[in-house]
């Protein structure tokens, strides 16, 4: 904004604030995603699991 556009003292806290706003905002993002990873990753060796139990069925 106009503070940080003109510099000094404020200027660079407000630029230390934005600066740390947007990491945080990264790391919750980048968490969000690797949570979704698990859950995908869970889903599909459950999804394997019934796969093979079919296999098994098929071959008796």
């Amino acid at each position: 904004g106009p503070i940080r556009e003109a510099g000094g003292a404020f200027g660079k806290k407000q630029a230390a604030e934005e600066e740390r706003y947007f990491r945080e905002k990264e790391r919750e993002q980048l968490a969000a995603l690797r949570r979704h990873h698990e859950e995908e990753i869970d889903h599909h060796k459950k999804e394997i699991e019934r796969l093979q139990k079919e296999i098994e069925r098929h071959k008796h």
